[in-house]
């Protein structure tokens, strides 16, 4: 519990389990939403892609942004935007449904919401505990993110019964509460030497990142495997024609996945890794991938609720080492700028994996294009083994990174 005692990172923590929450509310309510009216699978792939496009549209900005301005007036902002578009979808559901165009536009605001706050609160984090308790922040930190994973979807495939609607209303009211919290914090990151902007300011993340082979290492390897194996998008496909369980089912296989990763978060925020963290990393892989491929070979829904757990566990021991290294590695006047890097990768590897997984559904069939991603994953460990010795002898994470 020790980052748990500072003030502002409690309030972090609480704004953000009630913002993600509302925000994982409605993701699982637009994507069951929009193909239970149009039945069409490649829709699913088109929410994915709208979501992420603003994440790399503005790659270069958001980072910039939570390193020229204060980070928590930042995320105050991106909370307000999201909090906008929930209410945009709310008036979307009670209209006329025949065109789902307006869904894609409206998820790019969000998205373009999302983009944004994610540097700024990754680079937030180290600003509000000792350095000496920064690894145990993140575990705690990730582990919220796993929380909303978990209960965001829950609710809103259960509230969605409800109607969308209250799905809706209900996120708008989370999202004002996490921006009231957010801007509770004390702690300010307003830089007072601000670099003029150019092109060489705005790619020192992307630089910094490529020179850091660890690093660089690490974020290639999850963006892979997860571009690959990733199948949230295909869980409203699978509760619906595979395990006829419905939109409360569809919620709670991806709240499975977040279970699986809050109790490792939890587990990891009782440990220190000292010892073999590469290696750790590559095992985390692998546990990912042959889960995701039990997934799509199971027809019973308990086995698919086991297999989304274990898919969490895998992911999640991933994520923390991969957001620990790179927080670490990075100074602070350029966290934002690398966060937003990372973010990319991350949202590539969530956002087009998806889109990957739609579309290979619409051409091939769900079960095979889950199958091909969980295989996909051992193919790219293995080649990441070999492309990048230095990460695979990462003994520890500490600042001599």
């Amino acid at each position: 519990m020790a980052a748990l005692r500072y003030r502002d990172m409690r309030l972090l923590i609480f704004g953000k389990i009630f913002g993600w929450i509302s925000l994982h509310m409605v993701l699982v309510a637009i994507g069951y939403q929009v193909y239970d009216v149009t039945g069409d699978v490649k829709n699913l792939a088109y929410v994915g892609l709208a979501t992420f496009a603003p994440a790399i549209g503005f790659a270069l900005l958001t980072g910039y942004v939570a390193d020229l301005f204060d980070r928590r007036l930042v995320m105050v902002v991106c909370y307000g935007v999201i909090m906008a578009a929930s209410l945009m979808f709310l008036w979307w559901s009670q209209g006329d449904k025949t065109e789902v165009w307006p869904v894609f536009c409206i998820l790019v605001l969000f998205g373009t919401g999302r983009a944004f706050y994610q540097p700024a609160a990754n680079s937030l984090v180290p600003n509000l505990v000792p350095a000496a308790l920064f690894p145990n922040a993140v575990a705690w930190h990730t582990s919220t993110n796993k929380v909303a994973q978990m209960a965001g979807p829950a609710l809103g495939g259960i509230v969605y019964l409800l109607g969308p609607e209250v799905v809706y209303g209900s996120a708008a009211t989370g999202m004002a509460i996490g921006a009231f919290a957010t801007w509770l914090i004390r702690t300010k990151t307003l830089r007072g030497d601000r670099q003029p902007t150019s092109w060489k300011v705005l790619l020192s993340g992307l630089r910094y990142v490529y020179d850091k082979k660890i690093i660089f290492g690490a974020i290639t390897l999850d963006l892979f495997v997860v571009l690959l194996g990733g199948v949230t998008a295909l869980l409203p496909v699978f509760a619906k024609d595979i395990l006829d369980v419905g939109a409360a089912g569809a919620g709670l296989m991806r709240s499975a996945i977040a279970v699986g990763s809050l109790a490792t978060g939890l587990a990891l925020t009782q440990v220190n890794m000292t010892r073999s963290v590469g290696k750790i990393l590559y095992i985390s892989i692998l546990i990912f991938g042959g889960a995701t491929i039990l997934f799509g070979l199971s027809t019973v829904f308990w086995l698919s609720m086991v297999a989304m757990v274990i898919v969490g566990i895998g992911d999640m021991i991933s994520v923390y080492i991969r957001v620990t290294l790179v927080q670490i590695a990075t100074p602070d006047e350029m966290r934002g700028r690398v966060s937003a890097v990372n973010s990319v990768f991350t949202g590539a590897s969530n956002e087009i994996g998806e889109f990957r997984a739609g579309m290979m559904a619409a051409a091939f069939g769900a079960v095979p294009a889950v199958l091909f991603g969980g295989v996909g994953c051992f193919v790219v460990a293995a080649i990441c083994w070999a492309a990048f010795p230095e990460l695979r002898k990462v003994q520890r994470m500490d600042r001599e990174l």
